[in-house]
């Protein structure tokens, strides 16, 4: 049992999504797996485990921002032995060409956080997903025929920021700013696991375009498809 997860051994399976809202984890649930249990609701962080195609699956909130990420995939990671970690969730767009509820396959993800400055002192890690995952997931979008952007996001620790620091993000090439997944791919590299971000655009920064807040709670669901055809093949 970990402290802020606290399920018992073999409740969570060894490929889990990681919505950051635990009533989209909860939504997720109910509405694609087969049988869902509920294994934790501690601090209301709801997590279920079910099964897609025959496949043990889990589906863990993880909260907001990269702190709350950490602490939830390193226990995932540490004491449950889950081997792949999928993030559903929600950006920003930065790129004029990009549409909100497209989806983004998170490549790469760049960072304003000190987080890593922690780790690596003046060294500079490049978070980046698995390929295997990132490959099967490109796929199941192309089958699925969804349209869908590969590329590179920002991790940021402030949703408000009146800097507009993404402008020279966006100069870049980066496609969208979000707010967990360099942590997850640097503490995938870390405990030598497979992670990948899989994003909908919720809000076009530049345009000002954006979906509701029960948008993003219950119809945000070809992120869902898609991740969880790409855990079914592995």
């Amino acid at each position: 049992m970990s402290t802020h997860i606290a399920a018992k051994e073999g409740e969570i399976a060894q490929a889990v999504l990681l919505p950051g809202d635990p009533l989209r984890a909860q939504y997720m649930a109910e509405h694609f797996l087969e049988n869902p249990q509920c294994y934790t609701t501690i601090r209301n962080m709801l997590g279920f485990t079910g099964t897609y195609k025959g496949k043990r699956v889990s589906v863990q909130g993880t909260g907001m921002g990269q702190p709350s990420m950490s602490i939830y995939v390193t226990e995932l990671f540490r004491f449950y032995g889950v081997t792949t970690a999928v993030r559903i969730g929600t950006c920003g767009a930065i790129q004029a060409e990009t549409q909100v509820r497209d989806i983004i396959l998170a490549a790469s993800a760049c960072t304003d956080s000190a987080i890593p400055r922690q780790r690596f002192g003046d060294l500079c890690f490049a978070p980046t997903a698995d390929f295997g995952l990132l490959q099967r997931a490109h796929h199941a979008a192309e089958t699925l025929g969804l349209r869908h952007l590969v590329g590179t996001v920002a991790s940021t620790d402030l949703f408000y920021d009146d800097r507009e620091n993404w402008k020279v993000w966006a100069r870049y090439g980066v496609l969208g700013m979000e707010m967990e997944s360099a942590e997850l791919y640097t503490l995938a590299a870390l405990f030598r696991r497979r992670a990948l971000a899989i994003l909908t655009v919720s809000d076009h920064i530049v345009t000002g375009e954006a979906a509701s807040a029960e948008e993003r709670q219950t119809t945000f669901t070809d992120m869902a498809r898609i991740a969880l055809d790409t855990v079914a093949e592995l």
